[in-house]
């Protein structure tokens, strides 16, 4: 009676299917948040054991999101995932969605590790802060070559 949950996850949207008995009994689309996602898995797989999802920037988010929901959540290595995803015949997110359901129920994948939440946010902050001082500097040239050219007239 365990459910088997894949999510193909993408900014606006991510697809769900869920497997039991080695047969898919729902599959649909939601809002890529990780509380939409945690209520209509309650609705449609009550009796959830793994809710597979590949590594990606929305990742760590929707890992800590749907674990502080109670669901079990599992962040698998994408590059392990597409070797076995690219073999479908016809590719689409639900059915992405679908071959990480598969991988799901026969436990066939690498389960990584997802970092604090925190550590994201830090990761985040210096990127942005690294990205910010390359624009500075890049803007600060240009006004010096602007102001050069326009005294030498």
């Amino acid at each position: 009676m365990d459910q088997y949950i894949g999510l193909d996850v993408s900014l606006k949207e991510t697809a769900i299917s869920i497997r039991q008995d080695g047969k898919r009994i729902w599959r649909g689309k939601c809002a890529s948040d990780p509380k939409l996602v945690a209520e209509m898995i309650r609705k449609h797989a009550p009796h959830a054991r793994r809710v597979v999802f590949e590594t990606g920037p929305l990742s760590t988010w929707f890992y800590h999101g749907l674990i502080k929901e109670g669901v079990p959540a599992i962040c698998i290595e994408a590059r392990h995932a597409q070797k076995v995803l690219n073999e479908t015949l016809n590719k689409t997110d639900s059915n992405d969605a679908d071959g990480l359901a598969h991988l799901a129920e026969a436990g066939f994948y690498k389960a990584v590790r997802v970092k604090a939440f925190d550590s994201m946010l830090t990761r985040t902050l210096v990127a942005a802060r690294t990205q910010l001082l390359s624009i500075s500097t890049q803007l600060s040239t240009v006004i010096e070559v602007a102001d050069r050219l326009h005294h030498d007239r």
